[in-house]
């Protein structure tokens, strides 16, 4: 896994774009902070790289939920408790 600024890419992007190709990940960062993942793909295997990557960030922000919901005590919620607290978070939301 290699760092590279978004500056960097805009000076000489082409070692970067090398390098993905040839399987390195790299992590673009802006201000110092990571902003996205380059990644080398083919024809051959673009959707499924693509359906992959949709599937690891689904699970990622399942488990951010899980571990804020027992954080906040609401791991144990029944249904019908759910159901409530969705209906208020959109009541307050339509009212705005």
């Amino acid at each position: 896994m290699k760092f590279v600024s978004s500056r960097e890419i805009r000076i000489d992007p082409e070692p970067i774009f090398g390098a993905a190709e040839e399987g390195d990940e790299i992590i673009i960062t802006s201000r110092g902070k990571p902003v996205a993942l380059l990644v080398g793909v083919d024809d051959d295997d673009l959707e499924e790289t693509v359906r992959l990557f949709r599937r690891a960030k689904a699970r990622a922000a399942v488990s951010r939920m899980r571990r804020a919901a027992a954080r906040e005590g609401s791991a144990g919620m029944d249904r019908a408790e759910i159901e409530a607290e969705i209906g208020v978070a959109r009541n307050e939301r339509a009212a705005r």
